[in-house]
């Protein structure tokens, strides 16, 4: 593996490969110590309905909404009686409106219906939820419940295929392999750190590798431009539009 874009190094080992995860969860502690989840949220449920909204859609649009979607509908029960037009309208600059708008009514009446109207704390009853998958779960179980989970979005999936951890493309695979790499109890503040990170730096199209903190540890620096100015110009901050 070429570290840095430099000269051809010998095949990473195993013990090299998790020595090397760690460090680089160490300097994106230390690069972002407030990561946090971006949504707005004061329990389970809200936390659920945001996320649910976030699918294929920022998280600041996601927070412009909620707060009137809250104020309505402020208990399960709310949005498992809710009417479908007027949920529709509220969070219908969200995107994908209507299929959103009947995963959190079906999920609200399962909640009532199976859980007595408590939003579940275990992965099997959180993803046998209508609209409601493995990263949906363990957004919810690590910042509502405190149970470490991996967050495998769009970032987290380009991020860690990046930095040479997986070549897996299933997100579950991909949950596992990283998994396996970091300590249990870093798996939550593990996914915001690199959720951060690709929001602000290591971008889809044009990272900017030049600035990056990851450098010298990551085989794919040079993906982006490597010279620290022009670099230094494709860094964003949030919130993200």
């Amino acid at each position: 593996m070429a570290m840095n874009g430099g000269a051809r190094r010998k095949p990473e080992t195993r013990l090299g490969l998790v020595r090397r995860a760690r460090k680089m969860n160490r300097i994106l502690a230390e690069t972002y110590p407030d990561a946090h989840c971006e949504l707005d949220f004061r329990n389970p449920l809200e936390l659920l309905v945001a996320t649910i909204l976030s699918a294929q859609c920022t998280d600041k649009r996601v927070n412009m909404v909620t707060p009137v979607l809250f104020s309505k509908y402020p208990a399960v029960e709310d949005y498992a009686a809710a009417d479908r037009s007027e949920m529709e309208e509220i969070i219908r600059s969200t995107g994908f409106f209507r299929a959103k708008t009947n995963n959190i009514i079906g999920m609200a009446q399962a909640v009532c219906e199976r859980h007595g109207g408590e939003v579940p704390g275990r992965l099997k009853d959180l993803v046998a939820l209508p609209g409601v998958g493995r990263k949906t779960a363990n957004v919810v179980l690590g910042n509502a419940f405190g149970v470490p989970g991996l967050t495998v979005d769009t970032h987290f999936q380009r991020l860690v295929r990046r930095f040479g951890w997986t070549e897996e493309t299933d997100p579950v695979k991909i949950e596992h392999a990283v998994a396996e790499l970091l300590p249990k109890s870093e798996w939550t503040i593990f996914s915001h750190r690199v959720i951060w990170h690709g929001r602000r730096i290591c971008h889809a199209r044009r990272p900017a590798c030049g600035v990056c903190p990851l450098a010298a540890l990551c085989p794919s620096f040079g993906t982006g431009p490597t010279g620290a100015e022009e670099a230094a110009k494709l860094v964003r901050s949030g919130p993200f539009s």
